[in-house]
């Protein structure tokens, strides 16, 4: 990938400081990465799989923390968000505070260098996080070998990592976490079709730690 501005914490920083701003002007939550459909998949492949409630659950790089939000009104419980931006973590405070989910757990962490507390979990979700990394202008590569270390180290043996992605294929995803991963399943997404081709613009995976 080219280097983009979307691989920095100084856009995303001034992205949620736009957006807290809008929420305490108008309230609103501001952008849901991939839409609505996106936070569906993701909990209707969890009910399915009958994970229980009381499973903990690391939402990476949780901007608002409506993804969270929504798994809570689903009825889960052991809710953990962490993003490296303190703007994100502000807005993702007030969106919890509104919606009364007071058992949301919320912290700034950057995952490339994971706090020792932070482990244990059984259920990692990423909503484009894996995505900006993969941009970012400065070792992109390294950083991105980076985030599949510290996935092993917060994700438990036998746990899951849910992955959307719009920049990477099934593939390409397939190679980037072959180390200490096996796919179990693709989810559906919707699909496009462009000169007679059809394929889909965002990729979901889930894969479970070895």
């Amino acid at each position: 990938f080219s280097p983009s501005v979307l691989g920095t914490r100084e856009h995303w920083d001034a992205a949620y400081e736009r957006e807290l701003q809008t929420f305490q002007d108008i309230g609103d939550t501001g952008e849901i990465w991939f839409g609505e459909e996106s936070m569906v998949r993701i909990i209707r492949w969890l009910e399915k799989q009958k994970v229980p409630l009381d499973s903990s659950v690391l939402d990476i790089g949780t901007g608002n923390g409506v993804l969270l939000v929504e798994l809570a009104k689903s009825g889960y419980m052991n809710l953990t968000g962490i993003d490296y931006s303190p703007s994100a973590i502000q807005l993702s405070e007030k969106v919890r505070e509104k919606e009364g989910m007071s058992n949301i757990k919320l912290k700034v962490e950057d995952f490339l260098a994971a706090s020792a507390e932070l482990s244990g979990f059984e259920i990692c979700i990423d909503k484009g996080t894996f995505d900006a990394i993969s941009l970012n202008p400065d070792n992109a590569v390294g950083k991105r070998k980076q985030y599949v270390r510290s996935l092993c180290s917060v994700l438990k043996p036998e746990g899951f990592f849910l992955i959307t992605s719009c920049n990477w294929t099934k593939e390409e995803l397939l190679n980037e976490f072959r180390e200490g991963f096996e796919i179990l399943e693709e989810l559906p997404t919707p699909k496009f079709c462009f000169g007679g081709r059809i394929g889909n613009s965002v990729t979901a995976l889930v894969f479970q730690r070895k």
